[in-house]
């Protein structure tokens, strides 16, 4: 399903169709070839058995005449045995005719040079008075023969009758090869030209086939191709993952798989049949566009987007890619409660600002009782609130961030307080720091959603809730009598980017993104709903005593 538009330049070389023609000539040379080897040999078996058969009958013929009998018998008539083997020559067409003794020395023949010269009889024993046909070698040629015996009549002067006294060869040679393959030329003409045909044909219908498939690519650019996909998945530290639409892994790059928690060796297999995480699986098997989602993989906070895949208008799979930012959301937390005391700290100064003008002109006045009134009076609220904080909340940096955070409240005219069953005993750092980041951007949205309840006649008020329960689990709910989250939105609130405030330079939209994050991350949940005693959202986050990963009383398993 990977369908780059980038293409390596091209080169000169044969064609996917050329090549393929080549081939097919080439195997039908050697099937041309290997038909004319068997076709000569077929050949040279029909010769054997037909002109076989012809030569052992006249072979037998002038071995059982009487003639020859009484002349190989008595020695005598050699001129009428020449011309009984001239004869015999003509009639059959054959090559040579010999008539030997029972040596098997020529005494006369077709060809009177080789009287006297001992004859090849290959490996039959006519010499033990059997008749054999076969290949022997005539003069130096390769000759089909047929040799019969001859036996003596008996008689006055001949030896006793059934004695071995001769021998009767006839031999053909066999033809020139040209001219035994000539035999077969036509047929071996028609077959070429017949597979040359079928092989043109097929090789270009096969080369179109491998070229629409392939994208009209060449064996060598999708080679190049294949090599510069490799180096850039390699290259990219975001993670790759392409899932065909049947839910088959095609490419995964390094990164990916390490992020994601998969096996060394995925590609090919089916997304179901891995073990992963319900949240990796869903990811990967889905078929809707995700943009920058968040995703918590064994500890690490994962930005994820998804896309789908089409060619020629049908769905082929998905394509995800897989960014870490762990280190990057450790930054952005850090920086929120940064961000968050930095205006604290400017609410305070303005409240501290109106506070002294209030005692600098009481005293400028002379009134001095008064003065010392205001200053009672101040420092009694701010020992009532630090008060009602701390005996409910003994971790010291919540308490201090809560402190701080009703001051920058009622800077902005709004009544912040703990619940009565708030209780939060001592937590360790990291808890700490995540609940400090959580309650910190729950109590900025809900002060922000309530700053304009006074202009409709509402109280504008928020209210924390604070405890720890027994599985350690550290528990922050945060109630507003803002306009609350319609119903339609729920799940949108959560959403990076999501804001009903207008966007400026500070970046909106991100607070709630944030808690749901550092949520996730531990192993928790972020969750909101509508207040039951009047208009207004109530946010409950949940975070675990301990990250996912690690173990008590130990380190986080990276």
């Amino acid at each position: 399903m990977w369908s780059p538009r980038w293409r390596p330049p091209r080169t000169r070389h044969l064609s996917l169709a050329g090549q393929f023609l080549a081939l097919q000539l080439l195997v039908l040379l050697v099937v041309v070839l290997v038909t004319g080897v068997v076709s000569v040999r077929q050949a040279d078996v029909t010769f054997r058995d037909d002109r076989g058969a012809r030569l052992r009958s006249a072979a037998e013929g002038l071995a059982s005449t009487d003639a020859v009998q009484d002349a190989l018998a008595t020695g005598t008539g050699r001129d009428s045995l020449a011309f009984y083997a001239q004869q015999r020559a003509g009639d059959v067409g054959a090559t040579a005719v010999h008539l030997a003794d029972a040596r098997g020395r020529v005494l006369v023949g077709t060809d009177p040079t080789r009287e006297g010269e001992l004859l090849d009889l290959g490996p039959g024993d006519v010499l033990e008075r059997r008749s054999w046909t076969g290949d022997i070698e005539d003069a130096g040629h390769r000759a089909i023969a047929a040799e019969v015996p001859v036996l003596s009549p008996g008689g006055d002067g001949a030896p006793r009758a059934g004695e071995l006294v001769g021998v009767v060869v006839v031999a053909e040679r066999y033809p020139p090869w040209p001219e035994r393959l000539r035999g077969t030329l036509d047929d071996l003409v028609t077959f070429l030209a017949l597979g040359l045909a079928l092989g043109v044909a097929g090789s270009f219908l096969l080369s179109r086939l491998i070229k629409r498939r392939t994208r009209g690519l060449e064996p060598g650019e999708i080679a190049a191709l294949a090599d510069q996909r490799e180096a850039l998945l390699t290259s990219l530290r975001e993670g790759v993952v392409a899932v065909s639409e049947s839910g088959v892994l095609t490419v995964v790059s390094d990164s990916a798989r390490d992020l994601l928690g998969l096996p060394d060796d995925p590609t090919g297999r089916r997304v179901a049949e891995l073990e992963l995480e319900p949240a990796v699986r869903d990811l990967l098997t889905g078929h809707g566009v995700v943009r920058d989602g968040v995703l918590v993989v064994a500890g690490r906070v994962l930005v994820t987007n998804r896309n789908p895949v089409q060619h020629d208008g049908r769905p082929t799979g998905t394509v995800t890619t897989v960014r870490d930012r762990t280190e990057l959301l450790a930054l952005q937390s850090e920086l929120s409660a940064r961000q968050s005391v930095t205006e604290t700290l400017r609410a305070q100064t303005h409240e501290f600002s109106n506070q002294l003008h209030t005692i600098s002109g009481l005293l400028q006045l002379g009134e001095h009782e008064e003065a010392g009134r205001v200053i009672s009076t101040l420092t009694r609220r701010r020992a009532a609130i630090s008060d009602a904080v701390t005996s409910r909340v003994e971790d010291p940096a919540v308490a201090a961030l809560l402190i701080a955070k009703t001051s920058s409240a009622a800077e902005r005219q709004t009544w912040l307080g703990l619940t009565d069953d708030t209780r939060l005993p001592r937590l360790d750092h990291e808890l700490s720091a995540d609940l400090g980041t959580v309650l910190g951007n729950l109590v900025d949205n809900a002060v922000e959603a309530v700053a304009t309840t006074g202009r409709t006649g509402r109280r504008a008020r928020v209210d924390v809730r604070l405890v720890q329960e027994e599985d350690g689990t550290a528990v922050v709910q945060v109630a507003d009598t803002g306009p609350g989250v319609p119903s339609d939105q729920v799940d949108a609130v959560f959403r990076r980017g999501f804001t009903t405030k207008p966007s400026d330079a500070s970046g909106r939209g991100l607070g709630l993104a944030l808690v749901q994050v550092v949520c996730e991350r531990r192993g928790g949940s972020v969750s909101v709903h509508d207040r039951e005693d009047g208009p207004g959202a109530v946010f409950t986050a949940r975070l675990p005593g301990h990250r996912p990963g690690r173990l008590e009383g130990g380190d986080e398993d990276a």
